[in-house]
């Protein structure tokens, strides 16, 4: 099973991004996915999960600001980020639950300038 997400860059503060996660060997939709993000000496956080049923949750900091969906088809994992701000710099990386067991892909460097 691998995850890959990719769609990080420089933004300039109130922009914008999209973030995706191409899985293989594991069909996503599935299981419960989502994305986390990690400052350098912070733990890694929640940002956003969908649950197999498709139903969203979004951590406080990002609700109203981000998107998480999915592409059955194409298998793939979605992160829309609007009003992006200097606090939204990290690394975010892309999970699926797989029962348990988390898979985690490498991440993509977010960074948003003031």
């Amino acid at each position: 099973v691998q995850l890959q997400a990719s769609g990080g860059g420089l933004v300039q503060a109130g922009g914008y991004l999209r973030l995706s996660c191409a899985a293989s060997d594991v069909i996503v939709s599935n299981y419960n996915s989502g994305w986390y993000r990690q400052v350098p000496g912070k733990q890694r956080e929640l940002v956003a999960l969908i649950g197999s049923g498709g139903f969203p949750h979004y951590a406080d900091s990002v609700e109203g600001r981000f998107t998480i969906s999915r592409d059955n088809v194409e298998n793939l994992l979605y992160l829309q980020m609007n009003s992006l701000t200097p606090e939204d710099t990290a690394v975010y990386y892309c999970t699926v639950d797989m029962w348990g067991n988390m898979i985690w892909g490498k991440g993509t460097l977010v960074t948003v300038s003031s």
